[in-house]
């Protein structure tokens, strides 16, 4: 008795259908955009270097206490010093939030609308769907990150004057180093994000509730933050990516040293390679009945 092997080729595909043309970035960029929280945080992180100036000069430039020189004690030195100030205020929390929110809330967001199965049965394949969201997270979270110092050095230019940027430890950098060193700044202060935007992501593909997803992320990093100063942890801290969050400072040193701002950007990919797997792994075995 003979028996037909069952066919190792795919089922046909309607004409014209292509996986890799689904859900374009372009349209889910544009459907991100319109968003009022994306219009929202636009406009936080556009304002916040205004308050700044208006909180220094109703207070005051501000100086060294007990002899010690830190960034903020150079804020108001020029632009370039205005700008770094405005990173250091903003990258251990502000920045968190709009990187959970970008990473945390698509894909939940679409499960509390009940459109997600709409787009999967579109159909949309899950790891496309997934890939899409996530590359127009990462999009949205890294000019966010840019919005800010951009807007920063012109205002801090407008008010403070363009100029050298001050360094804290003594020495300053000329203008045209300046701008290149911020740059390095945005760039590690970004990667040392993913930790936060892989975890809001995940977290995005296992509930249902936005909130959830981008409130767990924040939180989880809050966590990181304070396990961070129990110095009793010792060396265990190395592996917190809080540990790492500010080694950006060392590229605002006469010589940029790399070492920690590599260890940092390191354990911060490694954390978010291993959350975007489970992700995708766990996104394509879910059943969406949302």
């Amino acid at each position: 008795m003979s028996s037909r092997p069952m066919s190792a080729n795919p089922a046909p595909m309607a004409p014209g259908y292509r996986p890799r043309r689904t859900l374009p970035l372009r349209v889910e960029a544009l459907r991100q955009l319109r968003r009022r929280r994306t219009l929202v945080i636009a406009a936080i992180l556009t304002l916040l270097p205004f308050v700044l100036v208006a909180a220094f000069a109703i207070g005051g430039d501000p100086g060294g206490r007990n002899g010690r020189i830190t960034l903020m004690d150079t804020a108001t030195a020029s632009g370039a010093n205005f700008a770094a100030t405005a990173l250091f205020v903003s990258a251990g929390f502000l920045l968190v939030v709009p990187v959970a929110l970008f990473c945390g809330d698509t894909v939940a967001s679409e499960a509390s609308w009940s459109s997600l199965r709409y787009l999967l049965a579109a159909p949309v394949p899950r790891a496309r769907l997934l890939l899409s969201k996530l590359t127009v997270g990462l999009a949205f979270s890294a000019a966010a990150m840019v919005v800010l110092p951009l807007v920063a050095l012109g205002v801090g230019t407008a008010a403070y004057g363009w100029g050298p940027l001050q360094l804290p430890t003594g020495g300053a950098l000329p203008a045209a180093d300046a701008v290149p060193r911020l740059a390095v700044v945005v760039g590690y202060v970004f990667v040392s994000q993913l930790v936060t935007a892989a975890l809001a992501f995940w977290l995005s593909t296992v509930t249902d509730a936005p909130l959830g997803a981008v409130g767990g992320a924040v939180g989880l990093t809050i966590v990181g933050n304070v396990l961070d100063q129990v110095t009793a942890l010792g060396t265990w801290r190395d592996v917190l990516p809080a540990h790492w969050q500010y080694s950006w400072a060392d590229a605002l040193q006469p010589r940029m040293e790399w070492s920690g701002m590599v260890q940092g950007a390191s354990v911060s990919v490694a954390y978010a390679l291993v959350l975007a797997a489970l992700a995708f792994r766990g996104f394509a075995r879910k059943d969406v009945v949302s």
